[in-house]
């Protein structure tokens, strides 16, 4: 009895396991979420890019000068010293020379005396012309008697009152060529007298612009030659800087020579002062040098608060190319293709559908940067696009999109 029952028991187990059994061998089972890749995207963006070319170079003064006399001299007072603030035409030494004054008391001695024979020059004019009207009077006379009654008075007296005359008139004329050239000796001393007074005036050097007090050569008392003279031991009073707006040579190479132009903005960071300064191209060179296929460019850089020393390096962010408002993706989001060159390349991206589906999108390319790169046309803004992995993704799969982070996207 008990086996029979034990028998049934068994028959009933297996004939419950074969159900279930079958019922699972035909039922399929749904998917899961974690069947369905994840990969990695990224949000089209709209940003304005450019590509920069960074330089460095080292200031040097807008203008500098070593101030020389006009004149030789001693130095009879010099009134600043390094560092020194000065303004154009500020008083920065005297000289001392003595023997100027006594030769512009003898070209003043010397134009008094040319007046004092221009007055004589007059006055002998004054004679001439009173003995010429009588000797030209006294011959009207006798040539109109002469005239009248004719062998009244002898031929001799005549001609003898007519050779008067005309010596009296030649007389008036020397006397007026000589006023003239006293005149003009007049002039000469006076330029003489203009010209050492002109050199008086060099006494005093006097800043040529204003700027900084780099350097002082001279002290009281020192001999300073000329100059203008050709001797190589002409020795400076001071040098001057003008440092409130300064220079940057820059040496641009070829490639980014045609984007230069006059008048563009630039920055320049000094890594000294941790600071960044506005910078203009101002001009350049418009050559290239054979020798480092680059062209000099000047940028000039104000400096109103003295800030900057000339001698400090500068690095200059030169854009070359620019595009506002350009919808850009990471540049690991773009196959470029093969055939695609030029400033309009061509590339394809993958996008991610609002609906998880992958799509494949053929893409115009722009401005490219370091982590990023301008599609002109085939993306919008706010786009996902796959960033890795899309040697595995098909057209039309599904996929778990991840928004990858900022950091990951510009290292």
């Amino acid at each position: 009895m008990h086996r029979s029952a034990a028998i049934l028991l068994c028959s009933i187990g297996l004939a419950s396991f074969l159900t279930s059994s079958c019922s699972h061998a035909g039922a399929v089972e749904p998917s899961t979420s974690s069947d369905i890749p994840a990969v990695a995207v990224a949000k089209a963006t709209t940003e304005n890019l450019s590509r920069d070319l960074v330089l460095t170079a080292e200031f040097k003064p807008f203008q500098e000068v070593d101030v020389m006399a006009k004149v030789a001299g001693y130095i009879k007072e010099i009134r600043v010293d390094v560092g020194d603030r000065v303004k154009e035409n500020d008083l920065l030494a005297t000289l001392e020379i003595p023997e100027m004054a006594d030769d512009l008391r003898r070209s003043r001695a010397g134009v008094k005396h040319s007046e004092a024979e221009v007055r004589r020059a007059q006055d002998e004019i004054t004679r001439a012309k009173s003995a010429h009207d009588v000797a030209h009077n006294l011959y009207l006379r006798l040539e109109g008697v002469n005239q009248k009654k004719p062998g009244l008075i002898a031929q001799q007296d005549i001609d003898d009152a007519q050779g008067k005359d005309l010596v009296a008139e030649a007389q008036v004329n020397a006397a007026k060529s000589a006023l003239a050239a006293s005149q003009q000796q007049v002039d000469v001393d006076t330029s003489v007298t203009e010209k050492v007074q002109t050199l008086m005036d060099y006494q005093r050097v006097t800043a040529p612009f204003t700027g900084v007090v780099t350097k002082r050569y001279a002290d009281k008392g020192s001999m300073i030659q000329a100059g203008t003279a050709s001797q190589t031991q002409a020795m400076p009073v001071v040098r001057l800087s003008e440092n409130s707006r300064l220079r940057l040579i820059l040496p641009v190479p070829e490639s980014a020579v045609a984007t230069v132009h006059i008048g563009q903005q630039v920055e320049v960071r000094v890594p000294a002062l941790n600071r960044s300064f506005s910078g203009r191209v101002a001009r350049f060179s418009d050559k290239l040098s054979v020798a480092t296929r680059t062209m000099d460019t000047e940028v000039d850089v104000p400096n109103p608060n003295l800030v900057l020393i000339p001698g400090m390096y500068a690095e200059v962010k030169l854009t070359l190319e620019r595009s506002s408002g350009a919808v850009a993706v990471p540049v690991t989001a773009v196959d470029l293709d093969a055939s695609s060159s030029g400033a309009a390349s061509t590339g394809r991206v993958m996008v991610v559908t609002p609906n998880n589906r992958v799509e494949l999108r053929k893409v115009t390319l722009g401005l490219e940067t370091a982590n990023r790169i301008e599609v002109r046309s085939g993306l919008n803004a706010g786009d996902m696009v796959v960033i890795g992995g899309r040697a595995s993704l098909q057209t039309g799969v599904e996929v778990r999109p991840v928004v990858a982070a900022l950091s990951a996207l510009n290292p």
